[in-house]
């Protein structure tokens, strides 16, 4: 009898990489520009004033070069956290930091209005081409438009490596469609941890007890809901797509009726194709549901009144203007919010190498440490028509530095490599993305924030090899960016992506 062998292994997955500009050294284009210009003004100086006045010239260039050129390992400069510093200072002594809102506040109409970056959207809800209702989100600021879905992942329990396997290349195919999606300017994946109140687990239980059962079978029952929401936890995910105004570059911008027309005709499709990544059943989210996840994310004492009223039939019905805290403060290191308190990090590094599928599974389960936690995945699909000048431009700068001296380091021939890939599987069809994540833990006592911070810092970041920084100065903005609202961060720097990216 032949013995079968199963020779499947699990794939692994790699070959994302920062674009680096060219330029000399960790100079980027801008930066070099800037080199030879200083070399020369101080050619000039030594010239004209003397070697002391040349000396004084060099010193600066150099002082100048240093403070954009040494950077930590987390790829920010001396002049990025110095600038950090003095902004979220000058805010302080604004007590722009310091938010209040309601009656007492000092928002128009004595609204509960989103703070920060998110202060000035608008909801709106429109109905599809299959009748379900669906929330859009305005920020006239960036004009852009956000929808959310709301899924149910399978998981990996009991599922086939295969399987993992076609939905890893679904989604894979799915974020590289998004390029030749129209006016498709952002996604991202938020998946939320946060303790069960048992109220849905009663509603099922009871709504399905017959008069007629055994005694012993109500009695099992009714043991079951007074113990298992104890220590369980509730896991929810979303999906933003958001959307620009125009319908391309140098467009008329277009209202947001416009706009729903015609995603009502396009969400079917999309939500479609979601499915076949692992997603679940997918359904865009109504304005009356977004209005609960964000009321809940700032409030989080209110996800326990807003599952009771579900249970007792209540409706609850809440508006845009109602949503957001009555009071937080920002500080350089944390975030107080109503009845939470927050710590955001943000994703500086990648992991380095091969990672198999299951490298974020315990970043993303439910801890105990942590009373709710969100970690988002954000996307921005590059159009296809510059994603091939993007990585030739790389590729060469890569085999530039690589071939510029006779005994290239190791980092600098793996990277050469990893151009060539991304370049040859751009070629082949590839989708390019850019890609980031943010992870916010909240916590109900400022008792407990340290051993949340120790267990994300100490644990559930490096067991998913990624390299978290805290967002020192802009934890209120990382935390608006953690929500579902399809927030597009680079579009509210104040130096624009372009400098930034030079440098």
């Amino acid at each position: 009898m032949a013995a079968i062998e199963n020779t499947y292994r699990e794939p692994t997955y790699s070959h994302w990489r920062r674009p680096r500009k060219a330029g000399i050294g960790t100079l980027g284009g801008l930066a070099t520009a800037g080199l030879f210009v200083g070399l020369i003004i101080t050619v000039i100086c030594l010239f004209v004033g003397g070697w002391i006045a040349g000396l004084v010239a060099f010193l600066i260039l150099g002082v100048a070069l240093s403070v954009v050129s040494v950077t930590d390992k987390h790829n920010k400069s001396v002049g990025e956290r110095v600038f950090a510093r003095l902004a979220f200072g000058s805010a302080r002594r604004r007590r722009a930091n310091i938010y209040r809102s309601g009656p007492l506040g000092l928002t128009p109409w004595g609204e509960f209005q989103l703070p920060g970056i998110a202060a000035g959207s608008k909801l709106y809800e429109f109905t599809d081409s299959y009748g379900r209702p669906f929330a859009l989100i305005h920020l006239p600021s960036t004009a852009h438009y956000t929808v959310i879905f709301g899924t149910q992942p399978d998981g990996a329990s009991l599922v086939d490596p295969e399987q993992i396997d076609a939905w890893v290349a679904n989604w894979g195919g799915w974020l590289a469609s998004l390029s030749n999606e129209p006016a498709v300017v952002a996604a991202s994946v938020t998946v939320e941890t946060a303790p069960d109140s048992g109220a849905r687990l009663r509603r099922e239980v009871e709504s399905n007890i017959h008069d007629d059962a055994p005694d012993i079978a109500k009695a099992m029952l009714r043991e079951a809901l007074a113990t298992y929401p104890q220590g369980s936890a509730t896991i929810r995910a979303w999906v933003a797509l958001t959307f620009s105004a125009a319908a391309r570059a140098g467009g008329k911008r277009r209202t947001a009726d416009e706009i729903a027309r015609d995603l009502a005709s396009r969400l079917p499709s999309l939500t479609e194709r979601l499915e076949s990544t692992g997603a679940g059943a997918c359904a865009p989210l109504n304005a009356q549901e977004l209005c609960e996840v964000v009321r809940v994310a700032y409030d989080p004492a209110a996800a326990r009144l807003i599952d009771e009223a579900h249970y007792q039939g209540t409706p609850v019905d809440l508006d845009w203007g109602e949503v957001g805290p009555s009071a937080h403060q920002a500080d350089w290191d944390g975030y107080r919010h109503d009845s939470g308190h927050s710590v955001s990090w943000t994703m500086t590094g990648a992991p380095r190498g091969h990672i198999l599928s299951s490298a974020l599974a315990r970043l993303v389960a439910p801890h105990g440490e942590i009373a709710r936690k969100r970690v988002t995945l954000l996307y921005r699909p590059i159009d296809a028509g510059r994603a091939a000048a993007i990585v030739e431009s790389d590729q060469t700068s890569a085999l530039t530095r690589a071939s510029s001296t006779t005994r290239p380091t190791a980092r600098a021939l793996v990277d050469a490599r990893a151009a060539q890939a991304t370049a040859a599987e751009e070629a082949k069809g590839a989708g390019l993305v850019n890609f980031g994540m943010v992870v916010t833990a909240t916590v109900l006592s400022a008792r407990d924030l340290e051993d949340a911070v120790a267990v994300v810092e100490g644990n559930l970041g490096p067991s998913a090899r990624l390299l978290l920084r805290r967002a020192y100065g802009s934890q209120d903005s990382a935390f608006a960016a953690s929500l579902p609202l399809g927030l597009v961060l680079p579009k509210h720097l104040r130096v624009p992506e372009e400098i930034r990216e030079a440098m």
